[in-house]
């Protein structure tokens, strides 16, 4: 369940349109997901080593507390916060737009879209109101699906390989290598990748956390990248570039070059099965953060409370209310660009979380933490710089104004703090 929580939360619907996205890169393209694959790699490595050293610790609000302290422990999981529910209102549009392939009539209401979108939004509540576990068999079953029309492109590519090795070299990019363009290319991956993190998020309901949460870290990040690299190939080596920036579902366009437009609406449905299960499992991410942010004492207390099921009843309903101005800000044409523009910022919100965990593992070893020091801190001391090299390396393809936003979204949390440290004083903050 903990893997698929990961690699559900990674594969969602922003996978079906990369390859058109990075198309205009050529093959600078490759090289990028290249750099994402092993950054990600050696991320998955920082968190897997937090994880199994502290496994009775609250997640990356306790990793990030031992290295760096309270106040930057709250300013990255406030970040982390924004870019979920922010998510999750993306997710839900996004599985209306491919809803359209099977409804058209849908686009013939104003008020329609943005119904259907919050039904969905608020079912996957409902859901998570059930608790973990009925979560995580949701999981299973919708990443097992998504994964088919990935897992068919890849058998497509090589049947081709097999029958036509020709057609490989007709559509090649004629992009030169550009350290710009593989750059830009490294944020988009990364976005697509956003969700490794997630097995250490609910720490606190995960059996044996100190074993399972490595294995589902490490495995669901290798598996997804290995995937998303193949199929981000085929459609670019088989299409021309010029069709392929201008799909609007390049995995629907190549099963429609190879078996008629009818196998276009089969990969539509596995597009919204994959969005589903993406927003499942956030659903269940939101809710946790937030429960953890109540627990600490820097949200209000009645956030953490659980149900029968343990399931944070409140933080649910809280951030799904939230999540639901957002949804409905996008279909208002005044604020709809500034929606999609926080989209890219989404990305950068995650990236604190990401330096912080993987520095955590070199100040926790200099500190002589057991785990990261003796024969291992050199070790330890590599992967925490690569990943937060990593980081530095997707920040440059980001740009200045969302990194501006993000340091502004930091710096909105301060009041938030020091309210919270005001309480705290007069009353401890709940167990873990």
């Amino acid at each position: 369940m903990c893997t698929a929580l990961v690699v559900g939360n990674i594969v969602g619907v922003g996978i079906f349109v990369l390859p058109a996205s990075i198309a205009p890169y050529g093959l600078n393209a490759l090289t990028g997901w290249l750099i994402t694959a092993v950054g990600c790699g050696f991320l998955a490595i920082a968190f897997a080593g937090l994880a199994r050293a502290f496994p009775q610790d609250d997640g990356p609000y306790d990793y990030t507390r031992r290295a760096f302290g309270d106040g930057t422990a709250f300013a990255v999981m406030w970040c982390y916060w924004v870019s979920v529910w922010v998510s999750n209102a993306t997710i839900a549009v996004g599985v209306v737009a491919y809803l359209t392939v099977f409804t058209p009539g849908l686009n013939g209401h104003p008020w329609l879209p943005p119904v259907v979108a919050l039904s969905m939004l608020w079912l996957f509540v409902l859901l998570n109101l059930l608790g973990a576990r009925a979560v995580g068999w949701v999981q299973v079953l919708t990443t097992v699906l998504k994964l088919l029309p990935l897992v068919g492109a890849i058998c497509l590519g090589l049947w081709v390989l097999w029958r036509n090795p020709g057609a490989y070299r007709e559509h090649i990019p004629p992009n030169p290598l550009s350290i710009g363009d593989v750059s830009a290319v490294s944020t988009l991956a990364l976005y697509a990748m956003l969700g490794i993190e997630c097995a250490m998020i609910p720490a606190c309901r995960v059996y044996e956390p100190q074993k399972t949460i490595p294995r589902a870290t490490f495995i669901g990040t290798v598996l997804t990248a290995v995937i998303f690299i193949c199929v981000s190939t085929v459609p670019m080596l088989l299409i021309p570039q010029n069709l392929l920036a201008a799909s609007n579902a390049p995995f629907a366009d190549l099963f429609a070059q190879a078996f008629g437009a009818r196998s276009g609406q089969l990969v539509a449905l596995f597009v919204i099965i994959s969005g589903l299960g993406a927003l499942n499992g956030w659903t269940l991410m939101v809710g946790d953060v937030t429960q953890g942010l109540a627990r600490h004492g820097h949200f209000p207390r009645f956030l953490a409370r659980e149900n029968r099921n343990g399931a944070p009843t409140a933080a649910l309903w809280v951030t799904g209310l939230i999540a639901s101005v957002m949804l409905l800000s996008n279909y208002s044409e005044s604020i709809g660009s500034l929606f999609t523009f926080f989209i890219v910022v989404v990305t950068a919100a995650c990236l604190p979380l990401y330096v912080v965990c993987s520095l955590a593992v070199i100040v926790l070893g200099r500190r002589g933490e057991k785990a990261f020091s003796g024969r291992a801190r050199l070790a330890w001391v590599i992967v925490g710089t690569c990943g937060a090299a990593y980081c530095g390396w997707v920040s440059i393809g980001v740009g200045l104004r969302p990194l501006l936003w993000t340091v502004g979204l930091g710096a909105a949390c301060a009041p938030i703090y020091w309210t919270s440290v005001h309480f705290r004083r007069r009353a401890p903050a709940l167990p873990s």
